[in-house]
């Protein structure tokens, strides 16, 4: 195994990048290397198998997305993770079809590397296709649910 160097400039374009936007998360691969910035300061990198495992979760995923990705209100994962449609298990979901938001308030979890990372609603609305299942996992940019 050869030896790993590190683009500094790059790691600090993507942690810029998450100061501009607001994720707490990015993650890009190239080749044999995955880079990922998180907030917190945590920086991690990993061979490329686990590129086949995320490709097989978006072919899972990519029929309930359909035909939704240039809608207006479209919420989509911020990130890569598991998607958590309540707080707690048991606990009534965050949100449901029919229902109005705010802007501001929460519409689903992401989990990702241990961290709760919560979905915020950046426009209010009502809720009309809810695209997700409670603990399925997503790929950044996934289609989650609709406000219109």
């Amino acid at each position: 195994m050869g030896k790993l160097t590190l683009d500094k400039e790059m790691i600090r374009q993507l942690a810029a990048l998450l100061d501009e936007t607001g994720l707490t998360e990015i993650e890009i691969e190239d080749n044999d290397v995955r880079v990922r910035v998180a907030r917190g300061g945590t920086v991690v990198q990993a061979a490329a198998p686990a590129a086949a495992a995320s490709a097989t979760a978006s072919a899972a995923a990519a029929p309930a997305g359909d035909g939704v990705h240039g809608h207006p209100g479209l919420v989509a994962s911020p990130m890569v993770g598991t998607i958590y449609t309540s707080a707690e298990p048991g606990a009534p979901p965050f949100v449901r079809v029919g229902d109005k938001v705010t802007v501001g308030q929460t519409l689903l979890i992401v989990e990702a590397m241990k961290t709760m990372n919560p979905v915020i609603a950046s426009k209010a609305g009502t809720v009309t296709r809810i695209l997700i299942s409670n603990e399925q996992p997503v790929e950044y940019g996934e289609p989650l649910l609709i406000i219109e």
